[in-house]
């Protein structure tokens, strides 16, 4: 691979820091991240040049762009600490998980509801069982004392006993 000149490493800096002040002001490509891949896509430059080389010795020197992306890290981590969302797609995520809190919230909530509406339906259910046996249990007790007298039904059309008509 061949070396760069000074004047390429330099507009390729030119480039990188442009393409770095579009991405954190919002200006993401489409299907793009805010990341180092978008950001050497956007500058055209390859996004080896931001991680550290190795020499033959096995040293480690840095790569020609690293100071670049530790600069891009920082101003995005101090974009993120002061609340500003560079990217739309992370916006949108976590708009959905304050969306999914407040359902599962609702849907607690409803489950709650639920319970109790059933528990009162088995109560009243209950009761009513109950009435109706005690009912039951009085008409027995009625008929078998034999003390009760039925009045006569009333024809259509007549006044009731106690009428004021």
């Amino acid at each position: 691979m061949a070396r760069l000149t000074s004047d390429a490493r330099e507009r390729n800096e030119q480039a990188v820091r442009a393409a770095m002040d579009r991405l954190l002001s919002g200006n993401l490509p489409p299907r793009g991240k805010c990341d180092l891949k978008t950001l050497a896509a956007a500058a055209g430059v390859s996004r080896t040049a931001f991680y550290p080389k190795k020499n033959r010795d096995g040293t480690t020197r840095p790569g020609p762009y690293q100071h670049l992306a530790e600069e891009f890290a920082r101003r995005l981590k101090a974009l993120q600490k002061a609340g500003q969302i560079t990217d739309p797609r992370a916006a949108q995520i976590e708009r959905l998980k304050a969306q999914l809190a407040e359902l599962k919230d609702r849907l607690a909530k409803r489950d709650e509801s639920l319970a109790e509406l059933t528990a009162f339906k088995t109560l009243a259910i209950s009761r009513l069982t109950a009435q109706h046996e005690e009912i039951e249990r009085l008409r027995e007790q009625a008929a078998a004392a034999g003390n009760v007298r039925h009045l006569p039904a009333t024809r259509p059309g007549t006044a009731p006993y106690g009428s004021c008509s």
